[in-house]
């Protein structure tokens, strides 16, 4: 199966189409099964990496957008790859981009910080910035401008508070992004679970969106408008996010590292109320340690040894579990932030006591185990930015912490959710070894929660198939 190239324009991309999406692209002979890593699979790792590497290339502000008269890009792909000014989105720009631009249009700086606080503030389309003057709104669409912003083509809420959304693109495709109220502390914190790409190609075969096939890396402005989303949504501010929905987040390592400085910077989401999470990739976690962020990584390991975390995570053969740990260890030595550990328990798989064993003897082998660095820990280092305030004050805290989380069922899955009594043994055990654990709160099991889960529903059914569908272009 090949990708469409048809011409693309800025103004077809800038805000979701009209058009239905058509089907994601699966980067996999057809018929290759669960556990299997083929060429195709590598390929599309591959794939994401160039893309986000030429994405990076652009981080400062080019001399001037583009002229009216260049030549389109020919493919979504090679749009993807133009810099900031020349994609002609505004969510996402930098100030000196919004600068630039204001001052292409002939007009004063002050207009790209008007622009900037609208788009932040909301405004969906660029008649909605009503900062501006008609004309200069007028002339903004006439080059092709757009906010950026997504349309939400479905929402589910399940019983316990726990929004997914399905947002369209602007190449059609969907993505999910998922807003999780808390059900302590006065249900004030509001945590945003958002995706990095559409799809996934390292396809853990427990996981639902590697079943839906994987198109392509997402954009910054892409990922900050699920949380922007969010919070229009539901009325409240979020106070977390976590990169734990679709795709893997280091596949797109440059934008998730521009979106999570806009996060923090323009959205006051603290830094260490930030979660990466990552199933591993090689020399992604030294990159990311370089950065000096004081954001969390999660990583999802789902087994104690490389041949069981090889079945279950097929992309693991290209990365050992004992690399893997080491760059964890270092990260931490790094950072002085705590590694946590996402382990999902699967029946009969991986949920027995020798497993709790092994795996409390692998962080134990390579020294994730004793306090946190106080020095590191109180150091102000290059991690928050903007008007979010850190408090340094706190104890320090273990350098890592497994969490547990029960599998949520997927559609056509030969796997099972272990029993409760499973997995407070599978805990206990992890315990008594001395290993800080938790096991995650399942909610949002009848909003089809399992990350990709909807998406591929929706694949699966004419548009027309979900009541309620609103384009919001």
């Amino acid at each position: 199966m090949s990708r469409p190239q048809t011409s693309v324009s800025a103004a077809q991309v800038g805000d979701a189409a009209a058009a239905p999406p058509e089907p994601s692209f699966v980067p996999r002979k057809e018929g290759v099964t669960d556990g299997a890593w083929d060429k195709h699979d590598r390929l599309a790792v591959l794939e994401a990496l160039q893309d986000a590497e030429a994405a990076a290339q652009h981080r400062e502000p080019s001399a001037a957008p583009a002229p009216s008269d260049a030549t389109p890009p020919s493919s979504f792909r090679e749009y993807m790859r133009l810099p900031p000014l020349e994609r002609k989105i505004l969510l996402g720009l930098s100030d000196a981009e919004y600068a630039e631009l204001a001052k292409s249009l002939g007009e004063k700086a002050f207009r790209g910080k008007q622009m900037r606080t609208a788009v932040v503030g909301g405004a969906r389309s660029i008649g909605d910035i009503t900062t501006l003057s008609k004309a200069l709104r007028q002339r903004l669409e006439e080059e092709g401008w757009r906010t950026g912003r997504s349309a939400v083509h479905h929402r589910v809420e399940s019983h316990d508070g726990v929004h997914k959304f399905l947002l369209r693109l602007a190449d059609g495709r969907v993505v999910e992004t998922v807003g999780i109220p808390s059900l302590d502390n006065d249900g004030k914190r509001l945590t945003a679970c958002v995706s990095s790409q559409v799809g996934c190609p390292m396809r853990c075969t427990f996981c639902a969106t590697g079943k839906g096939g994987y198109a392509r890396n997402l954009l910054v402005h892409e990922i900050v408008d699920q949380v922007l989303t969010i919070q229009e949504e539901l009325g409240r501010r979020v106070s977390n996010v976590v990169f734990m929905g679709m795709g893997e987040p280091l596949l797109n390592l440059p934008s998730v590292l521009e979106a999570v400085t806009f996060l923090n910077e323009d959205l006051g989401i603290s830094m260490r109320k930030i979660t990466i999470s990552t199933v591993g990739v090689p020399n992604a976690i030294p990159r990311l340690a370089a950065a000096h962020l004081q954001a969390t990584l999660a990583v999802s390991i789902h087994a104690p040894t490389q041949q069981l975390r090889e079945q279950i995570v097929p992309s693991a053969k290209a990365y050992p579990i004992e690399a893997l740990m080491k760059d964890c260890a270092e990260y931490f030595k790094a950072t002085g932030r705590r590694v946590s550990f996402e382990y999902t328990l699967l029946s009969g798989v991986n949920d027995g006591p020798e497993h709790a064993a092994e795996l409390a003897r692998l962080l134990r082998r390579h020294g994730l185990g004793g306090p946190s660095n106080p020095a590191l820990m109180g150091s102000s280092r290059r991690g928050n930015r903007g008007g979010a305030q850190e408090d340094n004050s706190a104890p320090p805290s273990s350098s890592w912490h497994v969490n547990l989380i029960p599998w949520n069922p997927v559609d056509e899955s030969e796997f099972k959710r272990p029993s409760r009594d499973t997995v407070r043994r599978f805990k206990e055990a992890l315990e008594s070894k001395g290993i800080p654990c938790s096991v995650r709160q399942t909610r949002g099991l009848e909003a089809a929660a399992a990350c990709g889960q909807l998406r591929n529903r929706y694949q699966k059914e004419p548009v027309e198939g979900f009541a309620g569908i609103e384009a919001q272009v």
